[in-house]
């Protein structure tokens, strides 16, 4: 009796160190259901479950650590959710609407990020819905560029709720990371956005000091409130560009080629313009460049137009359509390049001449064919 009654007690010590999730996923007959985990820089295959009629599946797993992520990955659907110790959770799910019309119960972050994920989806198909009418030319940059912001505010509104009351949970943090195109909603090198990241790194510092989201969340933090700070002390007039060098600038075009200014303007004269093609003035100024681009172009001119705006497929159907050389910065409002060249406002432009020299900053676009003419 006493060497069972240790058995037992062994076995169940055991099981308490495992996680379960369980349930039925309906329509699913012969598919394949995999559950992954989901790491910092990677995602990894757990274990699977060929689905029959009853559609019933139960998955057991090693607790982790620290509270993590996983998710089910049903042909190209998904579900996911955290696990934070030996919980168990059970989903319903139906084959057709497997991402976003599944139920669960045992865990309140999972539901939670249930929330998270269709506000981003949401957000996710109304602004495909806006590109779609503006590429065809059914709705204006202004109407474009305002609801596109819009629609991204109504994901930041559900995500803040999870961010402020819970700071330190999964939730939060997945709801940090959220993308559309590849860009996270939240924007590093936003002041207001800055915030988030910092009340969640600060939660995570506290709560999981070892966990290494917690260091990965917490350089985030550091590295988005470091450049703020930069951008705050780079606004003012301390800095003073030499006249006789420029600083070079490094950045991807429409291909994700990287270019160097440097490489442009090697025995050029080349006219430096940051812009934002989402502004009102940017058609305008385009066609005044272009005119003076078909005008000297044969005779060694180039332009470098780095473009500030934030909607990157907006920057890529603009910069499409123009001859010169377009590169993008994705910080934005916040570009530690733009600073570096004392930008204040867009446009602004900066003349170089074929000896590497910054010859002119254009204060007055009328001057701009004589400055031109000038330089070469």
């Amino acid at each position: 009796m006493m060497a069972l009654g240790a058995t037992l007690i062994f076995l169940t010590a055991c099981s308490d160190e495992n996680f379960t999730v369980k349930g039925v996923v309906s329509g699913a007959d012969g598919q394949t259901m995999f559950l992954e985990h989901v790491g910092v820089s990677s995602v990894g295959v757990l274990d699977s479950v060929k689905l029959n009629a009853a559609g019933k599946f139960t998955f057991k797993q090693p607790r982790p650590e620290y509270p993590d992520f996983y998710r089910f990955r049903l042909n190209n659907q998904l579900i996911n959710f955290s696990i934070d110790s030996t919980e168990i959770l059970t989903f319903t799910a139906d084959a057709g609407t497997f991402a976003t019309s599944y139920m669960i119960e045992g865990s309140e972050n999972s539901k939670a990020i249930k929330q998270i994920t269709l506000a981003q989806l949401d957000a996710n198909q109304a602004i495909g819905r806006l590109r779609k009418d503006y590429d065809s030319k059914l709705i204006s940059d202004t109407t474009y560029r305002t609801q596109v912001l819009e629609a991204a505010d109504a994901y930041k509104d559900v995500a803040w709720k999870h961010i402020y009351s819970t700071p330190m949970s999964t939730t939060a943090y997945f709801a940090l990371f959220q993308t559309i195109d590849g860009l996270l909603f939240f924007n590093l090198y936003d002041k207001n956005d800055s915030k988030a990241y910092g009340i969640v790194a600060t939660s995570f510092d506290h709560y999981y000091p070892e966990n290494p989201r917690t260091k990965h969340l917490h350089n985030l933090a550091l590295q988005s409130i470091k450049v703020i700070r930069q951008q705050r002390v780079l606004e003012t007039d301390r800095i003073n560009l030499q006249e006789i060098n420029y600083l070079d600038i490094s950045l991807t075009n429409l291909r994700g080629e990287v270019v160097k200014l440097s490489s442009v303007a090697n025995n050029k004269t080349v006219l430096v313009n940051f812009t934002a093609y989402q502004s009102e003035w940017s058609p305008a100024l385009n066609m005044n460049l272009a005119e003076l681009y078909e005008k000297y172009k044969a005779k060694g001119f180039e332009i470098y137009q780095v473009s500030l705006d934030i909607d990157t497929h907006f920057w890529k159907n603009v910069s499409s359509k123009l001859p010169w050389i377009c590169v993008h910065d994705p910080e934005s409002a916040y570009s530690q390049i733009a600073a570096l060249y004392n930008v204040k406002q867009l446009p602004a432009l900066f003349l170089i001449n074929k000896k590497g020299e910054i010859v002119k900053r254009i204060e007055d676009i009328n001057t701009l064919d004589g400055d031109i003419r000038k330089a070469l």
